[in-house]
């Protein structure tokens, strides 16, 4: 089975949505804003994009709020060709250790993680059909430890599941995270150390 090539997949996407002279709405569910940085300067040519920061797997609250500050600060200093707009959700840490219940020890990238993206692309699949979005994708794939097969895949599950459209992507490619590291200088982002959750910071 030839593996597929997410870049690809969306190349082809936004090379009809030119052709066809269209500038269609994106959710990007954001994990933090350095991770956001490159996404929103690379998609926000071609979508007008709303940002979701569902995000229940942060700990502690603290935490979650300071880089939802850090989200909204950098929507409101980048300059886009296609607007921006951030739609936030209720902060309820229980979601998270309710769907990862037995799944503590599990090593990072395991079976919690999987768990993890469910939660949380499954919820932005709902977010996309709420507001009648064109597509939903996640900037989770431009991290070098997230799986982005994994992450495609519940993406799809859910798109459909939801009737609503997946944007494939794997935003590492490009040099995707080296340009997110450079915006993160410039725009002096907070930069966490560990994905979000208890799990991942005791690790």
């Amino acid at each position: 089975m030839n593996k597929i090539n997410y870049q690809k997949e969306l190349d082809k996407i936004i090379r009809k949505n030119i052709e066809d002279n269209r500038t269609p709405s994106l959710l990007l569910h954001v994990c933090c804003a350095p991770c956001s940085s490159y996404c929103l300067e690379y998609l926000s040519e071609y979508f007008n994009i709303t940002v979701f920061y569902f995000n229940p797997n942060i700990s502690l609250k603290e935490e979650y709020d300071y880089r939802y500050s850090e989200e909204k600060r950098l929507i409101s200093l980048m300059n886009f060709k296609n607007p921006v707009k951030i739609a936030e959700s209720e902060y309820n840490p229980k979601e998270f250790f309710n769907a990862v219940k037995g799944l503590e020890n599990e090593p990072e990238g395991g079976k919690r993680c999987y768990e993890c993206f469910k939660l949380r692309l499954e919820a932005s699949a709902k977010k996309t059909k709420e507001i009648n979005a064109d597509y939903f994708t996640t900037t989770l794939t431009i991290s070098p430890l997230k799986n982005a097969d994994m992450l495609n895949q519940i993406g799809a599950q859910y798109g459909e599941k939801y009737g609503v459209n997946w944007l494939y992507s794997d935003f590492k490619k490009r040099e995707g995270y080296k340009r997110s590291i450079i915006l993160s200088r410039e725009y002096n982002l907070y930069r966490q150390n560990y994905c979000g959750c208890v799990f991942s910071k005791n690790m």
